[in-house]
């Protein structure tokens, strides 16, 4: 049959110390000397070394620069190829248009910012977009296509 162990807790109720010497011993944060690992400063010389093997030199304040995260700008782009890939699943979808051999295409339109200049391009394209890069002006021209953008040959 076995037994229920009484909890520490339980035993220490009554005890106005709870096994803890006098009742200052146990008080606020000072009494820990710190949080994580402190006590490593001036007087702790002798450490240093093994604290600079262990966690380099980032252990002794901050260094660098965090750059927040809501200042970058994240553009969603698209290549040439990937977009050549699905023309026909967005032409049956009315997402773009077509006149004689020419591609209507709205980039914002199918929820991208920017168009990548990666893979052959085979149509002609009438391209709406907010970026392209300089490779793909120059491969959709070469094709005899057209671009009205605001941003064209942007890097971003």
């Amino acid at each position: 049959m076995t037994v229920n162990k009484r909890g520490k807790l339980s035993r220490y109720r009554g005890s106005h110390t709870h096994g803890c010497g006098s009742k200052k011993k146990r008080r606020g944060a000072g009494n820990r000397g710190g949080k994580g690992m402190a006590g490593t400063g001036k007087r702790a010389d002798q450490k240093k070394p093994t604290i600079l093997k262990l966690y380099g030199n980032e252990y002794f304040g901050k260094r660098g620069f965090h750059r927040p995260q809501k200042m970058i700008k994240k553009v969603k782009a698209i290549n040439i190829k990937d977009l050549q890939k699905k023309l026909n699943f967005y032409l049956e979808s009315k997402l773009i248009s077509k006149e004689k051999d020419m591609y209507i295409v709205n980039l914002s339109k199918l929820g991208y910012q920017k168009l990548l200049g990666t893979g052959e391009l085979s149509v002609k394209l009438k391209l709406d977009a907010e970026h392209i890069s300089n490779s793909a002006s120059k491969k959709i021209q070469e094709k005899g296509g057209v671009i009205i953008n605001k941003d064209e040959g942007s890097s971003n």
